[in-house]
């Protein structure tokens, strides 16, 4: 099948770059960004995790989660505490303040959710669910 128009590819990726950019300014407006979110999201359902498997379950690299984590500290949102057994080991949590801010984003989260899909009906939801779906596989190899 040929087409004439954009390459899918590069129209996939314009997309996925104002979209995310989107929805970080979303967050922005409650004052968060998306690594906060993936953070505090995490954190949120997971108690006392150390600051690697965080890292491993985020997809990052353990001095770019540092990174994130210091600002989260500073900010209070989290506390990060030595291991007792291994000083190597940091556990990361929550702060009543970070599961407040998680709170706030949520329900921006929520309301950009609600909004994306303006004017679609539920069965294009789908159809674009499914067709997302197929372009990632066919990503993948």
């Amino acid at each position: 099948m040929r087409s004439t128009g954009t390459p899918i590819g590069l129209q996939l990726a314009h997309s996925a770059k104002h979209v995310g950019r989107a929805f970080n300014d979303a967050l922005a407006e409650v004052g968060g960004s998306m690594p906060m979110w993936f953070i505090l999201t995490n954190l949120q359902g997971e108690a006392w995790r150390t600051q690697h498997e965080l890292a491993r379950a985020l997809h990052i690299e353990g001095p770019t989660l540092t990174r994130h984590l210091d600002g989260l500290e500073e900010e209070g949102l989290v506390v990060r505490r030595r291991g007792p057994n291994d000083r190597r080991a940091v556990s990361v949590e929550l702060t009543d303040a970070g599961r407040a801010r998680h709170a706030d984003l949520l329900r921006a989260v929520q309301a950009f959710n609600r909004r994306l899909p303006d004017g679609f009906s539920g069965d294009e939801i789908d159809e674009l669910r499914a067709l997302l779906s197929r372009l990632e596989q066919n990503a993948r190899g």
